[in-house]
């Protein structure tokens, strides 16, 4: 379901969602508003893309939201004027949220704006990322909450970590050519990519 936002004191224009050609949205996957979906993109069922609060939403190329994840953030807007303090600026741009290129986001993971992650990071399943950003080469690893912190590249958070201070993340570990999911993100992008476009070829 792809579809434009309302109009509201927090949101002064309808968007229709700007989704690249070869991306594939499922049919039981949302996609709302002010919402930028890159090249390849793979965004499953019961997904949900929502740009009619925060917004935009940007999702890069070859990324993929996975069956479950909720795209989401608070309000960037109030009665015309925006809530700095509600956006993120990557690339000399404002975002709610910003997924980079090569992302992949895992079964029912939450992002809520202001959030970025970079590019070829791996979130995993029932994260939850909240006023907060990821590097690029990143993993997440399954059940982590990360609150008002900044990650590094190239750092990994432990399963189920609870992360809410700066020095904390500050000293977290480095991907290693030890470190067992060094390269998991690379297959996992691998299948989504060619999900998207099989699904797109076949218009199932």
């Amino acid at each position: 379901m792809i579809h434009r936002n309302v109009i509201t004191d927090f949101s002064s224009k309808d968007h229709e969602p700007v989704v690249d050609p070869s991306a594939y949205v499922h049919p039981l996957g949302a996609v709302i508003g002010n919402a930028i979906i890159g090249k390849r993109v793979f965004v499953a069922p019961f997904a949900s893309v929502r740009g009619d609060e925060g917004q935009p939403l940007y999702i890069g190329d070859d990324s993929n939201v996975q069956d479950g994840v909720v795209i989401h953030a608070l309000e960037t807007e109030h009665a015309g004027h925006a809530i700095e303090t509600n956006l993120v600026k990557v690339g000399g741009n404002t975002f709610a949220v910003f997924i980079g290129d090569r992302v992949s986001l895992a079964h029912q993971v939450q992002v809520h704006g202001p959030a970025s992650v970079g590019n070829d990071t791996f979130v995993g399943m029932k994260v939850l990322i909240f006023r907060a950003s990821v590097g690029s080469n990143c993993v997440v690893e399954p059940g982590c909450i990360l609150m008002g912190v900044a990650v590094k590249d190239g750092k990994y958070v432990p399963a189920g970590t609870v992360l809410k201070d700066q020095a904390d993340a500050d000293a977290l570990p480095d991907i290693t050519a030890n470190y067992p999911l060094k390269d998991l993100n690379k297959g996992v992008v691998h299948v989504n990519t060619s999900l998207a476009e099989q699904y797109k070829k076949t218009g199932i």
